[in-house]
């Protein structure tokens, strides 16, 4: 696990916090996409927070897995049906609910759905989502409840400009932030710690997630 303090993330000695492009079941992502205008698709990667092992007593049949994040650019392609078959193949470590958010460069688009993947996009959907670039998420909760309202892409406007998130992973300190973000007018409209994110980029002075 990691914890997140003056939008540093500190991780142990062992682990290298990697920037790079997103591969599907590769590890434990954080994918951002902004629209240009000095705004692009940020991808960031992270390493696999521990898992405890599966021991032989446990006899529970639920999944096992994470959150599942696909990042794509791709001008010119349809970035919403590829996103969409890249989640379809990452199906297996999230079901509870399914995102896609797109960029066409001047705005963003999301369309979230409860269930699996194949039964939350129709071609209309995919005909809204266009853009240049997309992030998309399938959710497993490991903190939060489950609903629509913590289903991922979490797209918001701020000072900044749009932003969509998808986060996969916990902040072992996301009630401390939330503390103190709802002290100075914070208004959070999720249970999940990954709005904690979203609040502390709007409340910063750089303009851009890269800075």
């Amino acid at each position: 696990q990691w914890r997140l303090v003056r939008w540093e993330v500190r991780l142990s000695a062992r682990k290298r916090a990697l920037t790079g492009a997103v591969l599907p079941g590769a590890g434990c992502y954080t994918g951002c996409a902004r629209p240009s205008n000095g705004r692009s698709a940020i991808l960031s990667q992270r390493p696999r927070p521990h898992r405890q092992a599966v021991t032989a007593s446990d006899t529970s049949d639920r999944p096992r897995e994470a959150c599942g994040i696909f990042g794509v650019y791709a001008p010119g392609e349809d970035v919403a049906r590829l996103s969409f078959f890249g989640l379809y193949a990452l199906q297996h470590r999230g079901q509870e609910s399914a995102g896609i958010a797109t960029s066409d460069g001047a705005r963003l688009i999301a369309h979230k759905a409860m269930g699996h993947v194949a039964d939350g996009f129709d071609e209309d959907t995919f005909a809204r989502l266009a853009g240049t670039s997309a992030v998309g998420h399938v959710r497993y909760s490991t903190a939060g409840d489950s609903g629509l309202k913590n289903a991922q892409p979490i797209l918001i406007e701020c000072a900044h400009g749009e932003i969509a998130i998808c986060h996969n992973g916990n902040l072992v300190n996301a009630s401390e932030l939330k503390e103190s973000l709802v002290s100075r007018g914070a208004i959070f409209q999720t249970t999940s710690d990954t709005e904690v994110l979203l609040h502390l980029y709007a409340h910063s002075k750089p303009a851009s997630p890269e800075e």
